[in-house]
């Protein structure tokens, strides 16, 4: 049977694909927090990956691995990809939802486009006139997945830091309760810490099944983590 190569590469497993250790070099006049990041770079099975399946980034997987499980995709659908670039989400949602579908994307960094794809770069999602964008772009539509990626800057202050990471998680929610349809997903990144089960408990106001997702490709070492919430129950009208 004759299969492509995307399809042959996606049946590879990472062990398979980075066998061995890859040692740096020329990294001597950079910092240690630079030097750690090359080291952990050129020995992720997933970046070598990234780059044989045409993905923009890494993180792809970790989309990849929660639609693999839990079917967030399908033909057709609104998915709107919050702090997209460099834009790997993107690119496995209009790979999902085929051509009868449409994928929106926005962030405040520059994303470069990709055939299928609405994108809006240098627009800071929290901004209410850059919502007002998303809104015109659905054009009275309403999305069928609302999808977040955003991170704050880090500041090395762990406090400030996940007050920044929770206040971007909520600024999605309170968009997705707005312009989702009844049934729609919700997935949105943050970090671990104190106020990760009141986010929770907030998102299960508004939809049926919400769970804590951590795909293998996120990093062990990382303090991210993913809740899911699927089947969106609704406003109330009043």
């Amino acid at each position: 049977m004759n299969i492509s190569l995307v399809q042959f590469s996606r049946c590879l497993s990472t062990s398979k694909i980075c066998c061995k250790k890859v040692i740096p070099t020329n990294i001597k006049n950079k910092g240690v927090s630079s030097q750690l990041w090359l080291k952990r770079q050129l020995s992720d099975p997933y970046v070598e990956k990234a780059k044989l399946m045409n993905y923009r980034c890494r993180s792809a997987f970790k989309l990849v691995e929660i639609n693999d499980k839990y079917k967030i995709f399908c033909p057709g659908q609104t998915v709107i990809d919050v702090g997209a670039a460099p834009g790997s989400w993107s690119q496995v949602a209009i790979k999902e939802v085929e051509n009868q579908g449409k994928v929106i994307s926005i962030d405040k960094q520059n994303i470069y486009p990709m055939e299928g794809v609405t994108i809006l770069s240098g627009m800071d999602f929290t901004d209410p006139a850059s919502q007002s964008r998303l809104m015109k772009e659905l054009n009275g539509t309403k999305a069928q997945v609302v999808m977040s990626d955003m991170a704050p800057r880090a500041s090395g202050i762990r406090e400030m830091d996940n007050e920044n990471m929770m206040n971007l998680c909520y600024s999605a929610l309170r968009f997705s309760v707005q312009v989702s349809e009844f049934g729609a997903t919700f997935l949105v990144k943050l970090w671990q810490c104190g106020q990760s089960k009141q986010l929770e408990l907030d998102i299960s106001r508004f939809y049926n099944n919400v769970k804590f997702v951590k795909p293998k490709a996120s990093r062990d070492d990382s303090a991210e983590i993913f809740i899911l919430g699927r089947s969106f129950k609704g406003l109330k009208k009043t």
